[in-house]
């Protein structure tokens, strides 16, 4: 077994351009990691990298069995800095939607914070690329997209699209327009974005503009808000004739090697 000075021996400086087109340089390869994103943390498990993570947040969940046991630092959007410096990590990993970038530019004063960005599966696939560079395992990161690629080829999306509503939030309810992962899942889950044309990522939108929307489904996720079955009826009465489903919203949002999930949930939503 390698003593921490023998590693240390073996490291070196790597420079990486992150999704802000900052050049972050680390410690390589990176011993203590820390993850502020979710999907992010169960994609660094799926990696190997269980003995190097040693921060996630409150919101890392899977695998449940090993996340539980590593120290918190917090909310996706309200992490503790203090704790985090606290952990010595010589790597941080973020996202740009999911973390406050003025905390995260806070956070990469001090210690090395490479930011990611994601809007579809194309930038998705190029993330795990990027994340098993960072941490020399890119073996593994290849194996993950291989297997993520099969999937989303396998998937035969219906030849017409039913117009539907995403929402992710309640009071006041929100949705996603045609910049988001959300967005390019639907449509690849047979679903056409009623709000895609929005200028905002997640608009806020009015009973009014629901009932005008002509949504065949209205789809109501899991995560960020969690809808429950009693909310089912609050849509119904707004747009009658539409299909109102709870959706699991990781499989809409998760960016990770949890899309290897994804397309077995799509194909189940129609039938």
């Amino acid at each position: 077994m390698l003593n921490p000075y023998m590693i240390a021996q073996m490291q070196n400086s790597e420079k990486f351009r992150d999704a802000l087109n900052r050049v972050v340089e680390i410690t390589y390869p990176p011993q203590r990691i820390i993850s502020l994103v979710p999907s992010i943390t169960e994609l660094l498990f799926d990696l190997g990298l269980e003995k190097r993570i040693v921060g996630v947040t409150n919101f890392c969940v899977h695998p449940i069995e090993k996340t539980k046991t590593i120290t918190h630092i917090g909310g996706t959007k309200d992490f503790d800095i203090t704790k985090i410096l606290a952990l010595k990590p010589d790597l941080v990993i973020a996202n740009k939607e999911e973390n406050p970038k003025n905390e995260i530019l806070k956070l990469a004063e001090k210690v090395p914070v490479f930011v990611t960005h994601v809007t579809g599966l194309l930038s998705a696939l190029q993330m795990i690329e990027q994340v098993s560079q960072i941490t020399n395992k890119t073996k593994e990161g290849w194996r993950i997209i291989e297997e993520i690629k099969a999937q989303f080829q396998k998937l035969k999306i219906p030849n017409k699209l039913k117009i539907a509503i995403y929402l992710i939030w309640r009071k006041p309810y929100m949705t996603v327009n045609g910049n988001t992962f959300i967005h390019d899942m639907m449509l690849r889950a047979g679903f056409q974005n009623t709000f895609s044309e929005k200028t905002e990522s997640y608009p806020v939108i009015t009973a009014e503009e629901i009932k005008k929307s002509g949504a065949e489904i209205i789809l109501l996720c899991s995560e960020p808000y969690r809808f429950k079955e009693k909310y089912i009826s609050e849509f119904s009465n707004l747009l009658p004739n539409a299909d109102v489903r709870l959706v699991d919203g990781e499989m809409f949002t998760w960016y990770g090697s949890r899309m290897r999930l994804a397309v077995d949930y799509f194909e189940s939503l129609w039938k």
